[in-house]
C-alpha cells in the first residue's frame, strides 16, 4: 500500500526538561535557525506525509503546548506526568494510538535536523512489508549510544549502551531514536515493555525484541550521523545550529545565490533567496526575509522581517527591521536603519539615517543624517516622502508629516508641517556671522 494512503499518527516526544541546558526554558523551546527545536521536529513529521500529530509534553508545560499548536494547529497534546522512559512517554498518547491508525511514527523534539524525507522513507519502508522500522546511523564515536543488533538482514534488537554486552557494543550501527511501526500492533507492543534494565525505565527500543518474538518483521533504515544529532546541552545546541546553517547555505547556493564567505553568513529556516543574489561576508538574516533575484546584500548587514526586491542594494552595515520593503533598484546604504517602511523603486537612503513608519517615494533621495521622528513616547506616526523628493542632510521629519512629490527640504531642517509638491522647505535658525568675534574672544581669555 502506498505510504501516503495509509493513515498515520506521528508522536513527537517533547517532555524532557533538559537539565543540562541550565535554562529556565524547556529544552525543546530553544532555537536553531530562528525557530524552536520542537518546531523543526513538527515540520519534519508534517513534511513526511499526511497524518495526525500528537505531542507529548511535561507536566505544567503550557508554553510547549502553545508552541506545538502554533506550529501544528490541531495537534493532540498529551502530558507525561511522570518520567519513566520513552515507551512510557509514548503511551501518554494512548488515546490517540487507540484510534486505529495504519502507522505509528515516533520521533523526538530534541533531534531537530532529521529531514522529512528520512521520516517519509521510514513510512514507505513500513508500507513495503515491514512491521517495524527503526532509524540508525554509523557513529564516528559510538560511546553512549544504543546499538542496532542485526541478524540475517533483519533488526533483532536495540540494546541501550548501559545494558549492552561487549559483543553488542561492537555492533556498527547506533540507534538514532525514531521508530515507525504498524498501528494494529502499537498498543500491544508498548504495553509489553517492562522496566527490567539498568535504568529501571520503560524503553521504547524494547519493542524491537518484542516484535521479533511475535514473528513480526523489523528492519533498520540508515541515516547520516549529522542528520540525527540530538541536543542535550548548549554545546550540542551550537553544533546543531552550525549543521543547520551549513544546510541552509548549501541550499541557497544550489538555488543560484552567491555567498562570498558562506561560513560568515547566518540564515533562518524560512529565508527565501533568489537567483543571482550576492551576499557579502558577515551578514545575519533573521526570520521572515525574502531576497529577490539579483539583489546585493553588502557586508555586516542585519535583516529580519524584510523584503528586498531584485536589483536592490542593502548595506554595508545596514539594519532592516520587520516591515522593511526595499523595491527594485533602491539603495539602503551604510549605517541606515529601516523599520515598517517602504523604500520605493530607485530611491536612495545612502548613509547614516533612520527611516521608520514611513514611505520613501520612487527616485527620492534621503541625505545623510536624516531621521523620521515617528514616536512620541506613546504612539507611532507615519512619514510620507513623495516620489523624487530630496531631503537634505541632517534633517528631522517630525511625523505625522507629508513631503510632496519633487519637494526639497533644506539641510539641517526640522520639518513639522506638510510640504507641498515641488516646494522648498527650510526650517532652521538664521545664520548670524560676527566678524572678528573669535579673535577677540581668545584675546580676552588669554588676558584674563
Amino acid at each position: 500500500m502506498n505510504s501516503e494512503r495509509r493513515s498515520c499518527l506521528s508522536i513527537v516526544l517533547a517532555a524532557g526538561e533538559g537539565v543540562r541546558m541550565r535554562s529556565n526554558r524547556p529544552k525543546v523551546m530553544h532555537e536553531i535557525g530562528g525557530r524552536s527545536l520542537l518546531a523543526h521536529a513538527l515540520d519534519a513529521v508534517r513534511g513526511a506525509g499526511p497524518g495526525d500529530v500528537a505531542v507529548v509534553i511535561g507536566l505544567g508545560r503550557d508554553d510547549v503546548a502553545a508552541e506545538a499548536l502554533r506550529v501544528s494547529p490541531g495537534a493532540f497534546i498529551f502530558v507525561q506526568r511522570e518520567r519513566s522512559g520513552t515507551a512510557h512517554a509514548a503511551l501518554a498518547a494512548r488515546e490517540a494510538i487507540a484510534r486505529g491508525y495504519d502507522d505509528i511514527l515516533i520521533t523526538y523534539a530534541d533531534a531537530p535536523l532529521i529531514r522529512c524525507e528520512t521520516l517519509a522513507a521510514m513510512r514507505a519502508a513500513l508500507a513495503n512489508g515491514a512491521d517495524l522500522i527503526a532509524l540508525g546511523f554509523a557513529a564516528a564515536d559510538p560511546t553512549g549510544y544504543g546499538r542496532l543488533i542485526e541478524r540475517d538482514g533483519r533488526l533483532a534488537a536495540i540494546r541501550e549502551h548501559k545494558d549492552a554486552n561487549a559483543e553488542e557494543k561492537s555492533a556498527p550501527l547506533c540507534n538514532a531514536g525514531p521508530v515507525c511501526f504498524a498501528g494494529r500492533q502499537a498498543l500491544s507492543l508498548l504495553d509489553a515493555v517492562t522496566s527490567d534494565n539498568a535504568q529501571k525505565e520503560y524503553y521504547l527500543t524494547d519493542i524491537v525484541e518484542i516484535a521479533n518474538r511475535r514473528g513480526l518483521v523489523a528492519r533498520a533504515l540508515i541515516a547520516d550521523e549529522g542528520e540525527v544529532m540530538g541536543v542535550n546541552d548548549r554545546a550540542q545546541l551550537a553544533a546543531a545550529e552550525a549543521a543547520l546553517q551549513t544546510r541552509l547555505r548549501r541550499t541557497a547556493m544550489a538555488g543560484g545565490a552567491t555567498l562570498i564567505a558562506p561560513e560568515t553568513v547566518f540564515l533562518s529556516f524560512d529565508t527565501a533567496i533568489g537567483r543571482d543574489v550576492l551576499i557579502q561576508p558577515h551578514v545575519v538574516i533573521g526570520r521572515g526575509v525574502t531576497i529577490e533575484d539579483g539583489a546585493v546584500i553588502h557586508a555586516f548587514s542585519h535583516l529580519e522581517g524584510a523584503r528586498i526586491a531584485g536589483g536592490a542594494s542593502v548595506g554595508p552595515f545596514a539594519r532592516l527591521r520587520p516591515g522593511a520593503e526595499v523595491a527594485a533598484r533602491a539603495r539602503v546604504g551604510n549605517f541606515v536603519e529601516v523599520k515598517q517602511a517602504s523604500i520605493e523603486e530607485g530611491a536612495k537612503v545612502n548613509h547614516l539615517s533612520y527611516i521608520g513608519d514611513a514611505k520613501v517615494g520612487a527616485g527620492a533621495n534621503i541625505g545623510a543624517g536624516t531621521i523620521t521622528c515617528n514616536y512620541d513616547g506613546f504612539s507611532k506616526y507615519r512619514t510620507d516622502i513623495g516620489a523624487g523628493a530630496f531631503i537634505g542632510s541632517n534633517s528631522a521629519l517630525v511625523a505625522p508629516v507629508t513631503i510632496g512629490d519633487g519637494a526639497y527640504v533644506g539641510s539641517g531642517s526640522v520639518i513639522t508641517k506638510d510640504v507641498e509638491p515641488d516646494a522648498l522647505a527650510v526650517a532652521r535658525g538664521r545664520q548670524e556671522t560676527r566678524a572678528g568675534w573669535a579673535k577677540s574672544f581668545r584675546a580676552r581669555k588669554k588676558g584674563g
